[in-house]
């Protein structure tokens, strides 16, 4: 009779700390909403607005397609977080589109969400700042002039805090996005006891931007609605991108929020959109619909504040999300060797520091180069998410059609259908936007798949030459030569050639002789000392006719080189370690410029002797 038993994790002993497994860095369901869901919960604020705007031109008939275009919207979200969910099960390692299409559709293909998924991670936070920002000098008019400088303030803010970790960007942000949703909410629950308006001072004085003459309403229009409503759900597949960053049961986690996620913005663009139709709503030059629909259901008071004010912050704070989710796709990028492999590092807490860094240098450019402007970056906002929307779906069609496991067939078609929602909605919104800034996303997508593929060819070379994945010749003794570059006697040079006489065969000690009559001095005054002194060790004079420190140093060991076959050579570098961070300012750098040298122009090891003061 056999007995089971069950493998038990080892116990820790008393009094001692269970080994950090790194959990505690990680996110919850619940904190992973805070930190990842960010961008599309702040799409409210300008989702429901683009498909107004673009209604409009067909007046106040056009109006009243709201709330149709918006559950079209709204069944595109329940698609998309299904087949996420998905996704985050077939996919555990994060990746989202780009592990999707690099299993299924080929690596060039997979290239395309990848680069797609940079751009917009990158957009996202420029556009995300700016609008926040101006939000902010909407409300004070002063500011406006420096709305550059609030807005890289804002980036450094949130730059700051990622550093920290991902589990405290998303304590730091979970209460201001509590506040949010749950403003919004109130807000729909007490506009549906309204049978009108309970203010329209916002929209007064302020010009509609409705049309005067109403025409038809078209389907090109209806798309076009579609389209640039469809921007509400950037930041739908943070999550997928992102799995790793969750505790464990990774996937389980990852998928509640997800569902969550989509539960909770699909409930706010519906209920947005019945208030829009309810109260019937007029676009106009100046105020958000978002503001108008705080003051017909609240009025004019502390609580409309309250909504913007939480609007602001969260439009600021939604760059959040692409923090969360490109330094995972630059890490899973590097494993590939697609992107350098400094973005596959690790800090503690779980921060991939690197690719935070990079995040938030290239996104402050883009604000420089935008001047802070929100309307010169959002044309080519939303394009790269769409386009990797469009290539998961077409990836998991293919996913279900190889695997062909218990009910496929309706999760392939559910799929294909997104595809070719998400497809429509990509080639509409480039055509509509294509004038207004989206061709620089056109010819950004094909220059960021070249460059991944050149860093590709570059890690291949690499590879070959130091022979990875082949068993390499067995290890042996070379005869070794340790040169060490001196200028003066002190104390610094006894620690030097200590050090090479323990590391090499033969030591010889060189130093640089200038034609100056000051420089011959200099020389004569160290050879007499280096007599008295008699080290043991040769000191060899190198003339050079040029004030060169490094050359000649790098000159004289490609000589020894090819005078001496099969002889190691070693070039120890003695240098100071200042006491203070403020003393290496007083350094002359001559180690620097000497090991600079050596490595450009020869094939010796460097060895810098650091003798701390």
């Amino acid at each position: 009779m056999s007995v089971l038993t069950t493998e038990q994790p080892d116990a820790v002993p008393a009094g001692e700390e269970p080994p950090d497994t790194g959990e505690r860095h990680r996110l919850t369901a619940v904190t992973g909403l805070a930190a990842l869901s960010l961008d599309a919960m702040a799409s409210v604020a300008y989702g429901p607005e683009a498909i107004v705007l673009v209604l409009a031109a067909a007046g106040a008939h056009g109006l009243g397609f709201t709330m149709p275009v918006t559950l079209a919207i709204a069944a595109l979200l329940a698609v998309l977080v299904a087949s996420y969910r998905q996704v985050i099960a077939a996919f555990p390692d994060g990746g989202g589109s780009y592990a999707v299409a690099k299993t299924h559709l080929g690596a060039r293909t997979s290239l395309v969400a990848a680069a797609s998924l940079v751009l917009d991670y990158v957009l996202n936070v420029a556009v995300a700042v700016t609008a926040g920002v101006a939000a902010l000098t909407s409300a004070f008019p002063s500011l406006y002039a420096d709305r550059l400088w609030l807005c890289l303030a804002v980036l450094v803010l949130i730059t700051g805090v990622n550093l920290r970790g991902i589990v405290e960007s998303a304590k730091a942000f979970i209460v201001p996005t509590v506040v949010f949703v749950g403003s919004i909410f109130v807000l729909i629950a007490v506009g549906l006891f309204r049978s009108h308006p309970v203010s329209t001072a916002t929209a007064a004085g302020h010009v509609s931007v409705l049309a005067d003459n109403a025409s038809s309403v078209g389907t090109l229009l209806l798309l076009k609605a579609f389209a640039s409503g469809c921007a509400a759900l950037t930041g739908v597949e943070a999550i997928a991108n992102a799995v790793p960053s969750f505790r464990v049961p990774r996937v389980r986690r990852a998928q509640r929020a997800e569902v969550a996620l989509g539960a909770v913005l699909g409930l706010m663009l519906i209920g947005l959109s019945v208030l829009i139709g309810r109260f019937h709503l007029q676009p106009v030059e100046g105020v958000t619909v978002l503001a108008q629909l705080a003051d017909a259901s609240f009025g004019h008071n502390w609580a409309f504040y309250v909504v913007q004010f939480a609007t602001m912050l969260l439009l600021a704070l939604s760059a959040n999300t692409s923090f969360g989710g490109l330094p995972v796709l630059l890490k899973l990028l590097a494993r590939d060797n697609y992107a350098p492999h400094v973005f596959a590092l690790k800090a503690d807490r779980q921060v991939h520091r690197h690719g935070v860094l990079a995040l938030a240098v290239v996104s402050a450019a883009l604000l420089v180069f935008s001047g802070g402007d929100t309307n010169t970056l959002v044309p080519m906002f939303a394009i790269g998410v769409f386009v990797g929307f469009t290539i998961a779906q077409v990836g998991m069609v293919r996913h279900w059609w190889l695997q062909q496991g218990p009910g496929w067939r309706g999760k392939a078609l559910l799929n294909g259908f997104g595809a070719v929602l998400t497809g429509v909605a990509t080639v509409v919104v480039t055509a509509s936007k294509f004038t207004e800034g989206a061709w620089l996303i056109v010819i950004a997508l094909p220059l960021l798949v070249v460059a991944f593929e050149t860093v590709h060819r570059a890690y291949g070379r690499i590879g070959e030459r130091l022979g990875l994945g082949r068993i390499p010749q067995a290890p042996h003794r070379d005869r070794s030569l340790v040169v060490v570059p001196v200028s003066t006697l002190s104390r610094l040079t006894s620690e030097a050639l200590t050090a090479a006489v323990s590391l090499g065969d033969e030591v010889r000690a060189v130093t640089v002789c200038y034609p100056d009559p000051e420089d011959r001095a200099h020389l004569h005054a160290l050879e007499r000392a280096w007599a008295d002194w008699d080290p043991g060790v040769e000191l060899v004079r190198l003339s050079c006719a040029r004030r060169s420190l490094g050359r000649p140093i790098a000159a004289y060991v490609r000589e020894v080189a090819a005078a001496e076959p099969g002889t190691r050579v070693t070039v120890l570098i003695p240098e100071a370690e200042p006491e203070r961070l403020w003393q290496r300012l007083l350094q002359n750098q001559r180690g620097a410029v000497v090991a600079h040298a050596v490595r450009r122009e020869t094939d010796a090891v460097i060895c810098r002797l650091r003798f701390r003061l």
